[in-house]
């Protein structure tokens, strides 16, 4: 499925409610937390902060799944059509920097 298609499916969503986008700082706030959670969930996998008995399990995919909700819901709430943007990341990333991280 194209980007294009999850951020009309989700504008349905919220239309369908009844519901309005937050206000633009409110999602980068969300935004901020979520990659607190995927950061979280990251050094209880891979760094040395190992996960509490008592936390619930979290997991990469779900944590990963609230950003892309996120950015999506930024992008609609500015116009923003992400297939077009990531196709720029992409050009830019196999373009302009193709030789820029390449290890010696």
């Amino acid at each position: 499925m194209a980007i294009k298609e999850s951020q009309d499916k989700i504008d349905s969503i919220l239309k369908e409610r009844g519901w309005k986008y937050w206000s633009p700082l409110s999602q980068l706030a969300r935004l901020t937390e979520e990659t607190g959670e995927l950061a979280r969930v990251y050094n209880h996998i891979y760094g040395d902060k190992p996960k509490k008995l008592e936390e619930p399990k979290q997991s990469l995919s779900a944590e990963m799944g609230d950003i892309l909700y996120t950015i999506i819901c930024m992008a609609n709430n500015e116009g923003i059509n992400l297939d077009e943007a990531l196709g720029i990341a992409v050009a830019n990333a196999t373009g302009r920097d193709k030789d820029r991280w390449k290890e010696d």
